[in-house]
């Protein structure tokens, strides 16, 4: 029998300076004092492991919300609107109908067969590292290599990329929350300015189709069902957020822990079979998306207390992976953490459909890093993005090369 807990659960402020410049600390106060917390109207965050991998399956939440609440969250315009059409924000039957014919573009064989290229990208983008000395693994790496790795597959000309990073960026800014208000005009002419380019490019590749993805997501098709031309430009505007800012993050975030951790550095020169580990270990130690949001449509209980339908539930991502009662140290970073059983991608039904390929574009960096590079090492104080997801503005690098 459930033992009911009595009083409020602590206050989250996720967004608070000391929270941005490290959650751990909070993180860790909070699950001592219990399994949720609150963080807003209606929503509490969910800080422990064992209930946050047990709730990512559980078939009384849903990621399907009301058109209101994405208004109340990224406002009136194409932002808000734009959530409702996305995989990301669907519920079965659409959710398993989109994940199914989407997934057939994010195939593993198109993954596998794209690795030569993406070694080709990291080499140009290293090459000039080598010559200077130094390098921002932000600016000259993490942030330009994840557009040019979207854009290639979906088979858009290099000449537009410098066109559409900066819309990729400001896209970020539409999967807060709470999208400030500052940030709410620079994320509706980002959806806006990706849905006008890429039905463009879609309208072409209906009269001559290629290898890309936007044609493997026109071709796609499942017992007669297919994606009609809103769904393809949407989600492939979603790729853009989930292709560039998790990975982006991933790298950046990756980078910064082996330049403070030179004794974990040394161990991947050593051994550099363990790039695979260190890569989990990265998306544990400083979860690049640190929170997703759930809808309760059904009541349950979480640690004692019942949570009613309508409610919002976060499962805090970055909490559980550093939860002591399931990992051992897990403050500590160590490259050859196994198993590793984190949460970083999410799971069940909503797993990231695009981890396959963060995974390759991170191993393929660092294998090329401990490669070229006799010496990394801290060439000035990282400094961190502000904003929702674990990021950085800079993290200036000193090199020698091999």
């Amino acid at each position: 029998m459930s033992t009911v807990v009595s009083g409020l659960p602590p206050r989250f402020d996720a967004l608070s300076p000391e929270v941005v410049a490290d959650p751990y600390p909070s993180y860790r106060e909070l699950r001592e004092a219990g399994p949720l917390c609150r963080m807003g109207p209606a929503s509490f965050g969910v800080t422990r492991y064992r209930d946050v991998a047990s709730l990512m399956r559980d078939p009384r939440l849903g990621s399907e919300f009301p058109d209101s609440y994405h208004r109340m969250s990224a406002g009136e315009g194409p932002a808000g609107e734009f959530f409702g059409q996305i995989v990301l924000y669907r519920d079965p039957p659409d959710h398993t109908r989109l994940r199914r014919l989407i997934g057939k573009a994010f195939s593993p064989s198109l993954v596998r067969a794209f690795r030569p290229r993406l070694e080709r990208m990291v080499d140009d983008l290293l090459a000039e590292a080598a010559e200077g000395g130094g390098f921002d693994a932000v600016r000259d790496l993490a942030f330009p290599l994840p557009v040019m790795v979207v854009c290639a597959l979906m088979g858009i000309p290099a000449a537009d990329h410098d066109l559409i990073r900066p819309h990729a960026l400001n896209l970020g800014r539409a999967f807060a929350a709470i999208v400030p208000q500052s940030d709410r005009a620079a994320a509706d002419e980002a959806v806006r300015w990706l849905r006008g380019y890429l039905g463009e490019v879609l309208a072409t590749r209906r009269a001559e189709a290629g290898d890309d993805l936007l044609s493997r997501m026109l071709a796609a098709e499942d017992g007669g069902d297919t994606l009609s031309h809103e769904e393809i430009v949407d989600n492939a505007v979603f790729s853009f957020f989930a292709g560039f800012e998790t990975t982006t993050n991933l790298i950046a975030t990756g980078c910064a822990a082996l330049l403070e951790h030179p004794d974990q550095l040394g161990l991947l020169r050593a051994d550099p079979g363990l790039v695979p580990r260190a890569v989990e270990e990265f998306l544990r130690y400083d979860s690049p998306i640190q929170g997703v949001a759930r809808m309760v449509r059904e009541p349950l209980e979480v640690g004692g207390r019942t949570i009613r339908a309508g409610r919002v539930l976060i499962l805090l991502l970055g909490s559980a992976n550093r939860d002591q009662e399931r990992f051992d140290d897990p403050d500590s970073l160590l490259v050859t953490r196994d198993p590793n059983p984190h949460v970083a991608f999410g799971g069940g039904t909503h797993l990231c459909l695009g981890a396959a390929l963060a995974r390759v574009e991170a191993d393929v960096v660092f294998r090329s890093l401990l490669r070229r590079f006799r010496v990394l090492a801290p060439a000035a104080p990282p400094t961190r993005r502000t904003g929702t997801f674990r990021a950085y503005e800079s993290i200036p690098v000193a090199v020698e090369a091999a």
